[in-house]
């Protein structure tokens, strides 16, 4: 299939892979990319502990597109979030981008118009997905250079936006104040042929998933957690308090304490120090510990019913698209 997102980023298939923080690593990525989406190593990709310094990240991160260009030769992306605060960790994973010829940077959270004219200068697209969608920084990043916007609804899974417009008001809320400059994706609760049709009959020119790979066979997501996915749908998920905005995850010891402590009352600071920080996304989905962690998904929960090939997964959002 050809259309404007896959003509700007090279693939094959308008559907990118959310990175998803630990949940990546270049085995899932090079399978994603080589069934013609865009595969995307998120910030902890392979890895199973924080790095401690600068150069094991790099060395991390190199390995894994290592492996994932051993599968295909179909492009890829990195997460990256270029801030003041991390300019000495954004120039190593840029230089790291470069000499491997990384072609996509997926930029989350804030806009920045100097990094993307650094990331073209080099001919690296820029995928932007602000955490939660609006006109006012939508319209900053298609002013400054952005490729592709993704409009992220609050059916999405890990962290949701601040304001809590679903998927499928957020969607032609965004591709209207884009008014065709970028093509845009969807995302949040696509996980079937239907919500994938839906994104694209309101607007989107592809889609933007992740809680539906992480049921991939090649996923590093812990096998009882998949296996406890099948049995839930929508209505199952916890939601409560954290530190930027709120978390939805699948029953468990600890989830079941985090929406206790938030009906009662918790900061968003203390529930997310309950929680460790980021490493209770890890904890939970990675390890598949419940007692240390959480596994948050998005509302397409509801359609994620079996463990399969990433390839069966592609193959079946783009009878969708399709459609």
């Amino acid at each position: 299939m050809k259309n404007r997102i896959t003509e700007v980023l090279g693939i094959e298939k308008p559907i990118v892979q959310g990175p998803m923080f630990w949940l990546t690593d270049g085995k899932f990525v090079g399978a994603i990319s080589k069934a013609g989406g865009l595969g995307v190593l998120g910030f902890n990709a392979g890895q199973t502990e924080t790095a401690e310094t600068l150069e094991k990240s790099v060395e991390n991160m190199r390995r894994e597109i290592e492996i994932a260009r051993s599968i295909t030769s179909n492009p890829i992306g990195m997460n990256v979030s270029p801030s003041p605060e991390v300019e000495d960790v954004s120039k190593a994973m840029f230089d790291l981008m470069v000499e491997t010829g990384v072609e996509v940077a997926v930029m989350v959270g804030s806009f920045n118009k100097e990094w993307t004219q650094r990331y073209h200068d080099h001919g690296i697209k820029v995928v932007f997905r602000p955490h939660t969608p609006s006109v006012e920084n939508v319209e900053e990043a298609v002013q400054g250079g952005a490729d592709v916007i993704v409009a992220t609804g609050f059916d999405e899974g890990g962290t949701v936006p601040d304001r809590v417009i679903g998927t499928f008001s957020i969607i032609p809320l965004i591709v209207d104040a884009v008014n065709g400059r970028v093509p845009v994706l969807g995302a949040g609760g696509i996980a079937d042929e239907r919500t994938a049709k839906a994104a694209m009959v309101l607007g989107a020119d592809g889609i933007y998933v992740g809680s539906a790979f992480l049921m991939a066979e090649e996923s590093v997501m812990a096998q009882n957690i998949k296996e406890q996915v099948i049995g839930l749908d929508a209505t199952d998920m916890l939601m409560y308090n954290d530190y930027s905005s709120y978390y939805r995850s699948i029953p468990g010891e600890l989830p079941n304490e985090l929406q206790e402590m938030s009906d009662n009352g918790a900061t968003k600071q203390e529930i997310f120090e309950k929680h460790s920080g980021y490493t209770g996304m890890r904890n939970g989905m990675v390890f598949g510990d419940l007692t240390k962690g959480y596994a948050s998904f998005g509302l397409g929960i509801s359609f994620m019913n079996q463990i399969e090939p990433v390839s069966a997964i592609v193959d079946r959002l783009m009878r969708g698209i399709e459609s």
